[in-house]
């Protein structure tokens, strides 16, 4: 039986191929495989857990039951007690049968949760690729903004410096320590091919340093430093 047939049955039948292979010498491997196959291991895990408080409560109520029939057995003198010893034998094999079962279930929960857990973890590590990914595909495409401003010399909106701004200020974790790196770090050590470096390429990179540099006068807090580079206006003015 493969995962999807599986998550085609009812609980109750989705409950009986569980239990006859939640024991791992009398299971079948490939029913067990679709049993924790991602899709269905979360019912599967509830599942195991119902008949395990189940089976629970069937030993409880069996021991207070027996209790009480002693405490009558023993009320009426040796023919009491004769039916008592009678029924002891088949009721301790009852009893051994349902711990074992019980066990069992315990077991095959320990094992289902543990297979649960690496399930989630791969889907959280498949979702925090595609985050990061999409984090690195974001800051490559901000750099490429500046550098088009570099080399156009076009002017820059403050909108535009505070967006380069961003590459210096956010962080990713990296290495397995996970020690934190600036976007811009990371754009050029590890997001971009490496290529020759030309002299436009120097004049470009110093461009975008200095849109990104020092603080910029107060007078012009709402420009960036680097649309009044060269452009004869008097800064004084």
């Amino acid at each position: 039986m493969d995962a999807s047939a599986l998550a085609q049955l009812s609980d109750g039948e989705f409950e009986g191929v569980l239990t006859a292979n939640m024991h791992p010498p009398r299971r079948d491997a490939e029913a067990w495989a679709a049993i924790i196959h991602p899709d269905n291991i979360e019912r599967a895990h509830r599942i195991i857990v119902n008949v395990h408080d189940r089976t629970a409560a069937v030993l409880r109520r069996r021991k207070t039951e027996r209790d009480e029939f002693r405490l009558e057995c023993f009320a009426r003198g040796q023919e009491g007690k004769r039916e008592w010893f009678a029924t002891q034998a088949e009721a301790d094999a009852l009893r051994r049968r349902t711990a074992t079962f019980h066990q069992r279930a315990q077991r095959a929960i320990a094992e289902i949760s543990k297979a649960q857990r690496d399930v989630n973890r791969s889907q959280n590590h498949n979702v925090a690729g595609e985050y990061r990914e999409t984090i690195r595909k974001l800051a490559v495409a901000v750099n490429a903004h500046q550098a088009s401003h570099a080399r156009a010399g076009s002017i820059a909106e403050q909108a535009d410096y505070e967006l380069w701004q961003l590459l210096d200020e956010l962080s990713v974790p990296t290495g397995p320590a996970n020690e934190p790196t600036k976007l811009r770090t990371m754009i050029d050590f590890y997001w971009r091919d490496v290529e020759p470096v030309s002299s436009e390429d120097a004049h470009r990179t110093q461009a975008e340093r200095m849109m990104r540099s020092s603080p910029r006068p107060a007078s012009f807090s709402s420009t960036p430093r680097a649309r009044h580079t060269h452009n004869g206006k008097d800064l004084a003015s």
